[in-house]
């Protein structure tokens, strides 16, 4: 799906951990290069490459990627991708945990098990595989909120804490779109904010809300895909 000139979403669907997810990267593409924004769920790398080559690309073509956020989801084939001469970017207060300095904060122990006695037996393997091997890659370039990335005719870095405490957003004023990460959703159709059981600062997230262009019309958000036109007017209606 075409996001807008030069711009592709990824359609990711995950099996594992005894359930079902689809997730949206989204492929940036121009003379500056390929960059890829997020990267999917550990083990969607055949998935990633499919895609990325269903529209005459491949990973190996990757210039540099952009992380919105240290979440598993958004890291999980970064280490296959860094290996190659890409450049990483992320936001400053995610980088120690990218770069595995950190454990991912979301990987607390306590909450690690209760994940584990809600997942079926067969799974539990598997999430025990992955707790002991989390992705990780270096970070070569630390975002601030409201730089001006120079690419694809301008891209503003909005810092969208609460869901993490780095977690940023991108904004194509060009196109007046919004690539929201996790800070919203889209759920059934709609325009939602941050899932409050995988956020764990909802004031501030709710509060970061405030922080997006008035006059954004498209939202990609990595959980639900699409919305609009008239993301800012529901925005509006999400802050209250």
């Amino acid at each position: 799906m075409q996001l807008f000139p030069g711009a592709e979403v990824l359609e990711l669907p995950m099996q594992g951990f005894g359930g079902t997810s689809v997730v949206y990267p989204v492929l940036l593409m121009g003379e500056e290069g390929a960059t890829l924004v997020d990267t999917g769920f550990p083990g969607q790398g055949d998935a990633l490459e499919a895609a990325l080559r269903a529209i005459g690309h491949s990973v190996s073509d990757l210039d540099r990627v952009i992380l919105t956020h240290q979440d598993i989801d958004h890291i999980g084939n970064l280490p296959a991708i860094a290996a190659g001469r890409t450049t990483v970017l992320a936001h400053r207060l995610e980088a120690p945990y990218i770069e595995g300095r950190e454990r991912l904060l979301k990987f607390n122990p306590e909450r690690m098990q209760r994940m584990l006695e809600h997942m079926p037996e067969a799974a539990q393997a598997q999430f025990k595989a992955l707790m002991s091997n989390l992705p990780k890659a270096q970070v070569d370039v630390l975002l601030e909120d409201g730089e001006e990335l120079p690419l694809y005719g301008g891209i503003r870095v909005i810092h969208t804490p609460g869901h993490t405490p780095g977690h940023i957003s991108l904004y194509f004023p060009r196109h007046r779109t919004l690539i929201s990460g996790d800070a919203m959703r889209v759920v059934n159709g709609q325009l939602e904010g941050p899932g409050p059981e995988v956020t764990p600062d909802m004031p501030t997230a709710m509060a970061s809300l405030a922080k997006l262009p008035q006059d954004v019309d498209y939202v990609l958000s990595y959980h639900g895909g699409l919305f609009g036109p008239g993301a800012a007017k529901r925005i509006q209606e999400i802050i209250g």
